[in-house]
């Protein structure tokens, strides 16, 4: 049950008699920022004053007069200039938890309105390895994945990967001319890599450099034997290591379909857009002509080449037709927003209008200097050592935080579990804790901080949460069964139990607009409101056995909660830490 949508529906119903924007005007409900002014406050009596000619207070009443809530909060209270102040009521609050003790879903949900989505995200270029610039793409993609396919729409994964084109034609000439055997042995996507860079810097010297790239290019596209056989080798060990990566991530896709997929389409892209009055010829090139303002979409070069325009226009193409996708999500960063929307214009235009086309932009990882986050030598870091060096600086703590213990509990080979999963959680969170349009600082002490807004800090909640239970030797699943009462006495149980059941809401927050850390906020207020009732509430030394069991539920309630969060994030928990 989404608390937040119940709500807007009763007050969509008291507003229908007096406005014809009732959903609109509903939507101005919202859970408050401040306790002061209750649980959830209403807004939208100002904007309907305006309408109406009449004062808010006034409209405010009006509305109250026949607002239907009083199954589910106590009596609604006017504030201020027409503000509509709503408490939920302590005895629906217990009877909602205690059905939520039962529910697997945790109050959320399946969509009424499924829709089958395809989600683009990652991409690497596969003679590269990954490096901190793949990291926003990932983490987003990947918990917008989760987060879309637990509210039950029909959801698909591409990782559409940089495998065809001008860079595999530099490789190529480096891999015959420059080629260190040994090196390639030892490590080959670094030394592919190496080959790129050296034949790039050449070629910006020599033009014979240049041209010989641009020729291996061409033998490739050629299906030249030779080179399609090398292409093929430098793509299956370049998958081997982003595989290897992803599996350290926890992350996995449905389809890898690169742009070597769908070089055979290209030309028919080209002939319909051509056919269909869309693409003209403009000095040579064929380009789609936006608007007047727009620079032209080139979907054939000059020289007869296609290009990352015409690849997307044939993914589209393919989505469309063989997958039958009705909403594509691309988690691209915000420097290519220009891109996407010529390709989505172009791409309505040749009538796929009826496609919902959502480019899910993030903003840049910026280093302490608020430059993009380079080695002191000014490299891109390198993914792989960013999450070395996370893993090492979290065994560090998990070392620290053990050995500070009258007796430590965890063995090395159970340290260097919890420093893994710690370490690329605390990765995962950073990024995803940002609203995903805004660049962030990336700072190793704020990350892994065991309080404060981090991973760390909700990882160790849910491990505190287990301590208890582990601690007073109680099956959680058999005081699930035993169905008792939930009891709210104290402030900090009640805010607890509040926040408990804003699950769905944030679910669905952060699937409305793609946003991620509409869960990460609510996975630390939660982990924060917990500390709290915590703090102020025993539990095993609880002598009232009524009240004791209500507050183990309360406990369970939030693992459950935190753990399910976390997942949904792509972030992985301890039972221990």
């Amino acid at each position: 049950m989404n608390l937040l949508a119940l709500l807007r529906r009763r007050f969509a119903g008291a507003l229908a008699p007096l406005s014809a924007d009732a959903a609109s005007l509903a939507n101005l409900v919202k859970a408050a920022q401040d306790p002061k002014f209750g649980d959830y406050q209403a807004n939208c009596a100002m904007p309907l004053a305006k309408q109406l000619g009449e004062p808010p207070r006034k409209v405010a009443e009006r509305i109250v007069a026949s607002l239907d809530v009083a199954d589910v909060c106590k009596p609604p209270e006017i504030a201020g200039p027409g503000f509509i102040n709503l408490n939920l009521a302590s005895v629906w609050l217990e009877r909602a938890l205690c059905e939520l003790v039962a529910d697997e879903r945790l109050g959320m949900p399946l969509t009424d309105a499924p829709v089958r989505v395809i989600i683009d995200y990652s991409a690497p270029n596969v003679a590269k390895p990954m490096h901190v610039g793949h990291l926003r793409s990932t983490v987003i993609g990947a918990a917008l994945y989760r987060l879309f396919q637990f509210a039950g729409h029909e959801i698909r994964s591409d990782n559409h990967i940089g495998d065809w084109g001008t860079q595999f034609g530099m490789i190529l000439y480096g891999y015959k001319h420059f080629l260190d055997r040994q090196a390639y042995a030892r490590e080959p996507v670094t030394e592919l890599a190496r080959l790129y860079r050296e034949v790039n810097r050449l070629g910006e010297q020599d033009p014979g450099v240049a041209r010989g790239a641009r020729e291996e290019t061409a033998r490739l596209h050629a299906f030249d034997p030779e080179n399609v056989a090398l292409w093929r080798e430098f793509v299956r060990i370049c998958r081997q290591a982003l595989d290897a990566m992803y599996e350290r991530l926890h992350i996995t896709f449905d389809m890898t379909l690169g742009e070597s997929a769908y070089q055979d389409l290209l030309s028919d892209v080209v002939r319909s857009l051509e056919e269909k009055g869309i693409a003209t010829m403009s000095e040579g090139a064929t380009c789609v002509f936006v608007d007047d303002n727009a620079a032209p979409f080139i979907v054939r070069k000059s020289d007869g080449a296609y290009t990352y325009a015409t690849t997307d226009l044939a993914t589209i193409r393919y989505r469309a037709e063989t997958l039958k996708g009705q909403e594509f999500l691309y988690v691209v960063d915000a420097r290519q927003s220009e891109h996407f929307k010529l390709l989505f214009a172009t791409a309505r235009r040749w009538g796929y209008d009826k496609l919902d086309l959502r480019h899910v932009s993030f903003g840049t990882i910026l280093g302490e200097d608020k430059r993009p986050f380079r080695t002191r030598s000014g490299d891109t870091v390198g993914l792989e050592s960013l999450l070395d060096e996370a893993v090492l600086r979290a065994r560090k703590i998990v070392d620290e935080n053990d050995d500070a213990k009258e007796t430590p509990e965890l063995d090395q080979q159970a340290r260097a579990a919890v420093a893994e999963t710690v370490g690329i959680g605390g990765i995962k969170y950073a990024d995803l804790r940002h609203n995903r349009e805004s660049d962030y600082v990336f700072s190793w002490d704020k990350m892994l901080a065991l309080t404060g807004d981090t991973a760390t800090y909700i990882q160790y909640s849910y491990a505190r949460i287990c301590g208890i239970f582990r601690k007073g030797a109680i099956d959680r699943e058999a005081l699930r069964r035993s169905s008792p009462a939930i009891h709210l006495h104290s402030p900090a149980e009640r805010r607890l139990a509040v926040l408990l059941l804003r699950f769905p809401e944030s679910v669905e927050a952060a699937i409305e607009d793609c946003r991620p850390h509409f869960m990460t906020q609510y996975v630390f207020t939660l982990a924060d409101a917990f500390t709290t009732f915590y703090e102020e509430c025993p539990v095993l030394k609880e002598t009232d056995n009524e009240l004791r069991s209500s507050r183990l539920l309360l406990c369970d309630l939030t693992a459950r909660m935190l753990k399910k969060g976390l997942w949904l994030l792509g972030i992985d928990v301890c039972e221990q830490m």
